[in-house]
């Protein structure tokens, strides 16, 4: 089984300080994809310098001309489908259909507050993500859409010319509860986890690998429900998330260990973070490029 890398690069930088010679070098690196995270703040960047996801993956696609783009992920948080699929439809256009809509149901985090509103119960979350999901999915593939929903509405939302990519550009679902996988399912071209976080602090590489291989049995478990072949999915970690933390990106022969005991668990894609000095994404810039380089040559 093929195995694909792909990069994060958090828009933490200005575009004229670094933020654009991060997607360019991605690009000459090799990087299947290279994606950002769609939030208005995240964690510890919260007091500094953070830049909107959609303006920066433009600037992206202008910068390159062939690197795969997209958002890891973009949620209901702070989002609308009609305005969202404005923005990726143009988005797909500039780019020459290069464009990943990585999606996902959302937290608690500082996007969950950022527009005065009070944080949405993980049941919440998960019906609105339910609703979003398919209307954006109609949102980019039909020149006109009119739907009244519980959460979300569209009074003859126009989305001509519709996208480069047909019938759309890409679904990459974030989920590992059942009603996220099923959307996963019958809507995604891709499906995304970071692994299982009860086992973040205290769990071993190990007991990370027997969570995966679970939520992989799920998913399949989801398309058979679905009426839908699993292999039709990209399958996509993004790591750093797991008990391994950034220990893969220590030395060449750690990530490819790494990579090939995820390449059996059924992975088609990993996602590693462009290094950053003091932060949980700190690593040796040398031994990252010669990972992008040279890792997937050196799999079995």
């Amino acid at each position: 089984m093929s195995l694909r890398l792909s990069a994060v690069i958090l828009p933490y930088r200005r575009w004229s300080e670094g933020g654009r010679s991060a997607w360019v070098r991605a690009e000459q690196l090799g990087f299947h994809t290279a994606y950002t995270y769609d939030h208005l703040s995240w964690r510890s960047f919260r007091d500094g310098p953070w830049f909107g996801a959609v303006p920066t993956l433009t600037a992206a696609a202008a910068a390159t001309e062939r690197l795969r783009l997209g958002t890891l992920v973009t949620s209901p948080n702070f989002r609308h489908p009609v305005t969202l699929a404005k923005e990726l439809i143009s988005l797909d256009d500039i780019s020459g259909g290069r464009i990943t809509l990585g999606i996902g149901a959302g937290g608690t985090g500082f996007d969950a507050t950022a527009l005065g509103q009070e944080p949405w119960t993980p049941r919440e979350r998960a019906d609105r993500f339910a609703e979003f999901v398919p209307l954006l999915d109609r949102l980019l593939t039909e020149d006109a859409v009119t739907y009244e929903g519980r959460f979300y509405s569209a009074h003859e939302a126009r989305n001509i010319p519709g996208c480069v990519q047909r019938p759309r550009l890409p679904f990459a679902v974030a989920a590992t509860g059942p009603r996220g996988l099923r959307l996963a399912a019958r809507h995604g071209q891709a499906w995304v986890t970071t692994g299982d976080p009860k086992l973040y602090e205290n769990g071993t590489p190990e007991q990370s690998v027997e969570a995966l291989r679970g939520q992989l049995g799920k998913l399949s478990a989801a398309c058979a429900e679905a009426g839908r072949d699993v292999a039709e999915l990209d399958k996509v970690l993004l790591t750093g998330f797991t008990p391994d933390r950034g220990r893969p990106l220590e030395s060449l022969d750690a990530f490819v260990d790494f990579a090939g005991r995820h390449r059996e668990l059924g992975f088609t894609e990993i996602v590693i973070h462009w290094p950053i000095p003091d932060s949980d994404f700190a690593a040796d810039e040398k031994v990252f490029e010669r990972i992008a380089m040279e890792a997937l040559a050196q799999l079995p």
